[in-house]
């Protein structure tokens, strides 16, 4: 006789259920639903990128969980100075990780049962990923959750499609994330031109779906703790708006009245500008991709992924431009 038994109360109440059962199954299946319960408490997380918006989020609702009872480590470059970002957070530990340092991935990933994986901007080296993700296996990762981007799977050429491709060779237990456009790119990646006062993209009218990072931070943290529930699956995680970019300049306008203007330029000229600004040349390159290559696609599909997991509706952009803009 099989029992599917998620916890020890459960173990009991299906033991009280059953009529006739002896002493030594009834062992058997708490024992089980123990060892369960006890390697979902034990569990180590380590979170790459965990500085940057979306790690920060994540960390935010790991630790803020009241079913987290494992280990939650931030995978950084400068540990003291993490230990001042982080300084809300007494329960986080700490593992010095760097993407472009091999030498750091072995001591980091040690005892790491779950694997918060992200791709930095800057770095589209596949071979680097391969290498990382072999480094991970022979630490006995085996579960991995990946930040990648939404239509990654109808657009192989992306970094991100590659390494969804890569994980997926390597055999390892997954869940995708695919977000939609970041609402805090406009006071991330546009700050310098939000403080000009003029948005300048290559994008023209092409819809975009704005998704705010808390929520992926919410809706990461949740798979993270319930890993097995989404197994091998692509969350798409959106908000509930596709608006363009003229669109949401004049919603900026709306709220905070500060006379933003926006500008489509051609490819050469927008290069041209960004140069000007001090941007890398990979950067820019990444930045037309996001921007321009939307203007010949569908408009995003909206998901319900947020409000299915966490019972919540998206945050509206308004609401974010409402809640950060009167701080720039």
């Amino acid at each position: 006789m099989k029992f599917k038994i998620e916890c020890v109360n459960c173990a009991l109440l299906s033991i009280n259920r059953i009529k006739k059962v002896n002493v030594f199954t009834a062992g058997t299946v708490i024992f089980r639903a123990y060892q369960s319960r006890q390697k979902k408490m034990n569990q180590r997380i380590l979170i790459t990128g965990s500085t940057g918006n979306v790690g920060i989020e994540t960390i935010h609702y790991l630790l803020s969980s009241a079913v987290n009872n494992g280990e939650i480590m931030a995978g950084v470059r400068d540990i003291e100075k993490s230990k001042t970002l982080f300084s809300n957070y007494p329960n986080l530990y700490y593992r010095y990780f760097d993407f472009e340092n091999a030498d750091s991935w072995q001591p980091a990933f040690t005892e790491i049962d779950m694997l918060f994986l992200l791709r930095p901007p800057q770095i589209a080296n596949l071979q680097l990923f391969d290498s990382l993700l072999d480094t991970a296996l022979r630490n006995g990762i085996r579960k991995i959750v990946f930040l990648s981007v939404q239509d990654a799977d109808r657009m192989s050429y992306i970094p991100h499609a590659k390494i969804e491709k890569l994980i997926q060779a390597k055999g390892m237990p997954y869940v995708f994330l695919r977000p939609s456009y970041f609402m805090q790119n406009l006071t991330t990646t546009l700050a310098a031109d939000i403080k000009n006062r003029k948005i300048v993209l290559p994008a023209a009218n092409a819809p975009f779906n704005w998704v705010d990072v808390a929520n992926i931070g919410e809706v990461a943290a949740s798979v993270l703790l319930d890993f097995e529930t989404y197994t091998h699956q692509a969350l798409e995680i959106t908000g509930s708006e596709n608006l363009s970019f003229p669109e949401v300049v004049s919603l900026i306008n709306a709220i905070t009245h500060m006379g933003l203007s926006y500008e489509s330029p051609s490819l050469l000229r927008f290069f041209l500008y960004k140069k000007r600004q001090g941007v890398t040349t990979p950067m820019i390159l990444v930045m037309i991709m996001l921007h321009f290559l939307p203007r010949f696609r569908k408009p995003p599909h909206i998901s319900d992924t947020y409000h299915r997991i966490t019972g919540k509706n998206p945050t509206l952009l308004s609401e974010y431009i409402g809640k950060t803009f009167p701080v720039l």
